[in-house]
């Protein structure tokens, strides 16, 4: 009889496992977005491990933006609230330069039962329930983003297109104000298109003028996928600028 080789448990660090549990913590909501988490010290003894272990692991998620630290003042859970972080996933900029002013107008919050194709990018069965939305963006007053957002209509409880509509900032800071919910990364695919008579009517176009088409599928701690969003920029005055490191 030959021998049957039995799997070979993959081998963690312990900063990793230090950092997987501190990940639980702020999926569980134990620190909110914004407040201070436990000083190195704290976590150390909590963990039961060394301050240097603890370091190394809150290092990683301050490089994956979920932690802030702050000179003299601690190590905090990156929120959305903030202006560095408010337009963090919002990649347009003017070629200009200078600084526009954004607004934003609702059109469509409805709530649909989820295409396969939704259902398959959110983690859902197809026929549950989501949220569909509608948005322009504009920058001085001009038309420039179209968007259509999808979301699990179990965690959007209430949302409405008044609520929208009512906003003040941006989406991913009304997002975890009222709903706990986190943007921590998102995942793109941009290509090219031209704009057909909907979209040329919403942006203020011609029939047929280039856009930059971006679909983004947007995560929570766990990577948990928890919005869909299909942009349509007019790039005629704007570029999309992202910065690799």
């Amino acid at each position: 009889m030959s021998e049957v080789s039995l799997p070979v448990p993959a081998f963690s660090p312990l900063y990793q496992q230090i950092k997987a549990m501190i990940l639980t913590s702020l999926q569980a909501s134990e620190w909110l977005p914004g407040s201070a988490i436990p000083s190195e010290i704290e976590l150390a003894a909590r963990y039961a491990v060394s301050q240097g272990t603890v370091r190394k692991a809150i290092d990683e998620l301050a490089a994956e933006n979920l932690l802030v630290r702050r000179q003299g003042k601690g190590t905090f859970v990156a929120t959305h609230q903030e202006d560095v972080w408010q337009f963090r996933f919002l990649r347009l900029a003017p070629d200009s330069g200078e600084k526009l002013h954004h607004t934003n107008q609702f059109l469509v919050c409805e709530k649909l039962k989820a295409s396969t194709y939704i259902a398959n990018l959110l983690k859902l069965k197809a026929g549950d329930s989501v949220i569909h939305i509608d948005r322009i963006q504009s920058f001085d007053g001009k038309p420039i983003i179209f968007e259509e957002i999808w979301l699990p209509a179990a965690r959007f409880k209430g949302l409405t297109l008044e609520t929208l509509n009512e906003m003040q900032g941006p989406m991913y800071a009304f997002y975890e104000s009222k709903h706990a919910t986190h943007m921590v990364r998102a995942e793109e695919k941009i290509k090219a298109l031209a704009a057909d008579e909907s979209l040329a009517a919403h942006l203020q176009l011609t029939l047929g003028s280039p856009l930059l088409s971006v679909e983004r599928v947007a995560f929570t701690y766990g990577n948990k996928p928890v919005e869909i969003r299909h942009a349509r920029y007019n790039t005629s005055k704007q570029h999309y600028e992202n910065k690799l490191n």
